[in-house]
């Protein structure tokens, strides 16, 4: 009952907020606002958000074997941001010194075994001293969710009357419900430059790290027939960067990571095939990064990695060279409009199989505050886990697989004051299988899915 008196109360605030906007003298986005409390220096954010959405395909499914289940999902968050650099003596080289804690909590009405609270800690340190600057910026998530994974079968029988199919599902389906699951993320990034002239030297280390926290069965036989196992996965690199400043805010350089990638094992007792990806590479960068003009941002780095799998990898060479691709480009456009691109293509090990694939992701998203009080966000992406490297035949032939997901999103947010905003987004995903004339004994078809998502908001800023 709460949880639908909630979306009474958002429903009513949104709606009484609208007509406030249609409302000839409704307030301007930049109206001072009451004066109930004052931050202090110290405190740079404080605000409360709440979000109520329906989710028509919570699991992902394609609705031919499993139903396609859908719910209304409600939200209330948090965020709190400390600036610390007040708190230091008079000093101008520490230009960032901040830690923000973002709280969420997460209701299914209709799925509850979805229900989680997320827990988001984000800290940053930016500085400069005599020849140089640093930077070092650390996110950490601790999913507080169910432990038990999804089990994406119709059925438990065997036989002709089996239907365990929905374990042949896209990439992008299962990720939704992992993302749920009990677990934490850590990823940092951290660089030291050191500036002569106009060229520099920059260390640089990053770590993308995900420990899932759900328990492991053995999916061969009832009752954890198409059950979901997840095993836990990280990257890690260190290395450094050499480059020339072509102008003050333009910069072309050339880079060298040296790193791992680690792929935990199934124990005996849960999988018998004994393959994993884990593995080392050597990777070789061209970037580029700055302003070329006034109005566009660039980022991009690109080159070979060389990596070295385990003898147990589930890949035809041990040994093999593949593309390393990330870059963003961000054009400010006349008007108040914004224009990102932003794309990355590298090979990482999987937390849902044995053979590692080449992900791919490619996005963009324009941005038009159209008055002071509205602004709209139109975005598009492309997403692609693509396996057929591994040449693991042992069960579903892991390797046969290449899913896509092709996704859009519309937004738009009014503020009615600097503090308080409502906003209503929309997403649609497409998921699909990206290969042909695969065997009726992989069920293609089960990898095709449609997601669609709308959510109405409303956030206050202290």
């Amino acid at each position: 009952m709460q949880t639908k008196q909630t979306r009474v109360l958002l429903f009513t605030l949104v709606a009484a907020s609208a007509a406030l906007a249609l409302a000839p003298k409704s307030r301007a986005a930049d109206a001072p606002d009451a004066i109930i409390w004052s931050k202090p220096a110290w405190l740079s954010e404080l605000s409360f958000a709440v979000k109520e959405s329906h989710d028509d395909n919570v699991f992902g499914v394609s609705g031919l074997g499993m139903p396609v289940q859908s719910s209304w999902v409600d939200s209330v968050s948090a965020k709190i941001t400390f600036n610390l650099i007040p708190l230091l003596d008079d000093q101008k080289d520490v230009t960032a010194l901040s830690l923000t804690y973002n709280p969420e909590s997460v209701r299914y009405e209709d799925a509850t075994t979805e229900d989680y609270i997320a827990h988001r800690i984000n800290a940053v340190a930016k500085g400069k001293f005599d020849g140089g600057s640093y930077s070092l910026e650390n996110a950490y998530l601790y999913n507080d969710g169910d432990r038990y994974a999804p089990t994406y079968a119709l059925n438990q029988l065997a036989g002709a009357a089996a239907n365990q199919n929905d374990k042949f599902r896209n990439n992008y389906a299962h990720s939704l419900a992992r993302e749920r699951r009990n677990q934490s993320q850590d990823r940092y990034n951290f660089w030291v430059q050191f500036n002569d002239g106009n060229v520099f030297f920059r260390p640089v280390s990053s770590l993308t790290q995900f420990n899932l926290n759900t328990f492991l069965f053995n999916t061969g036989a009832a009752p954890y027939k198409g059950y979901q196992d997840y095993v836990s996965r990280y990257d890690v690199n260190a290395g450094a960067d050499v480059g020339v400043k072509i102008t003050p805010d333009f910069s072309f350089f050339v880079g060298y990571r040296d790193g791992y990638q680690h792929q935990d094992q199934f124990a005996l007792a849960i999988n018998s095939d004994r393959h994993f990806s884990s593995n080392q590479y050597q990777r070789a960068l061209l970037g580029i990064e700055g302003k070329p003009v006034t109005w566009l941002t660039l980022k991009l780095v690109a080159g070979p990695d060389y990596k070295d799998f385990n003898a147990n990898a589930a890949v035809a060479n041990s040994r093999t060279t593949r593309a390393f691709i990330e870059g963003t480009a961000s054009a400010a456009l006349p008007d108040n409009q914004s224009l990102t691109l932003g794309y990355k293509q590298y090979m990482f090990v999987a937390s849902t199989g044995l053979v590692p694939y080449v992900d791919t992701t490619a996005t963009l998203v324009y941005h038009v505050n159209a008055t002071k009080e509205i602004g709209i966000d139109l975005g598009i992406k492309y997403l692609e886990a693509n396996y057929t490297m591994g040449n693991d035949v042992a069960g579903s032939a892991p390797s046969r697989r290449d899913d896509l997901d092709k996704g859009a999103s519309a937004g738009v947010t009014y503020a009615f004051t600097k503090k308080l905003s409502v906003g209503v987004t929309y997403t649609y995903d497409k998921g699909s299988n990206g290969l042909g004339n695969l065997p009726a004994n992989l069920f293609a078809a089960y990898r095709d899915f449609d997601h669609n998502v709308v959510s109405a908001s409303i956030q206050y800023k202290f």
